[in-house]
């Protein structure tokens, strides 16, 4: 099973369930715990091979989606949460929801930060430039080459040794295990695009995101029951560039 921790709070009953992206873990979540906790109890979930889960890879079956997804619902049951708000940053957003096509009861709301709805260009370039790498370069270097593009510039530097420090942790063999889980996304994300989801849903954007900003706006612009909020002069990892403005809003919508 995940590794994974839990702070309840003495004022809220409410679980709040944080899913980290490829490559990063839990600690990615450190500036919201504290502010979060104020409100509602939190569960913070360590992904296959990330994190305190390093060790873990499943139960032998083939890593997909569903796989990992199914997962975050093992811990639930484990501790012992029946439904719950979800926030998720980048690729853990596509696993948040596939638990709404899966599970629907047990997702409350949910807030998408980084959401990755869709790729541009330049996602898809570095798509393929990963995949025909991921056994020449060695991991750390193509891991950091891909973190300064999708997360450039001074404001984001912290989200880049974040991410670095996190990645060190991960194998390489596990990398290239989610890079092959690629193809699974992109005929998830044409599945959902041409479905009506969800749960009361908010897209945390960053305005700087320019490789995972114009599909997010487009994605909330035909869904019902979903808003956008974009922060503005910040990138992809938004609850770490300006973690104060993303826990205002995402606590004022999740109160709401």
């Amino acid at each position: 099973m995940l590794s994974y921790k839990t702070f309840e709070s003495e004022k809220g009953s409410d679980w709040v369930v944080f899913v980290h992206g490829a490559g990063g873990s839990s600690a990615v979540w450190f500036k919201q715990i504290r502010a979060f906790q104020k409100e509602f109890n939190v569960l913070l979930v360590d992904l296959r091979g990330h994190g305190r889960s390093a060790a873990f890879h499943g139960d032998g079956s083939r890593y997909t989606i569903d796989a990992l997804s199914n997962d975050i619902i093992d811990v639930l049951d484990r501790a012992k949460i029946e439904s719950a708000h979800f926030v998720g940053v980048s690729l853990g957003t596509i696993l948040i929801r596939c638990i709404i096509d899966t599970a629907p009861e047990r997702v409350k709301s949910v807030i998408y930060a980084g959401a990755v709805v869709g790729f541009t260009a330049i996602a898809r370039i570095l798509i393929v430039t990963g995949q025909a790498l991921k056994y020449m370069v060695p991991f750390k270097n193509l891991y950091a080459t891909f973190a300064w593009i999708i997360m450039p510039g001074k404001k984001a530097a912290e989200a880049r040794r974040v991410f670095k420090r996190e990645a060190k942790r991960v194998a390489p063999e596990e990398f290239r295990r989610w890079l092959m889980l690629i193809p699974e996304v992109n005929r998830k994300l044409r599945k959902w695009m041409s479905e009506i989801s969800n749960p009361r849903s908010l897209y945390l954007m960053g305005g700087k995101d320019y490789m995972f900003l114009p599909p997010a706006r487009a994605v909330v612009n035909k869904t019902p029951n979903s808003s956008i909020q974009i922060i503005s002069g910040v990138g992809h990892v938004c609850n770490i560039e300006r973690p104060d403005r993303f826990n205002e809003i995402a606590i004022e919508f999740l109160l709401a």
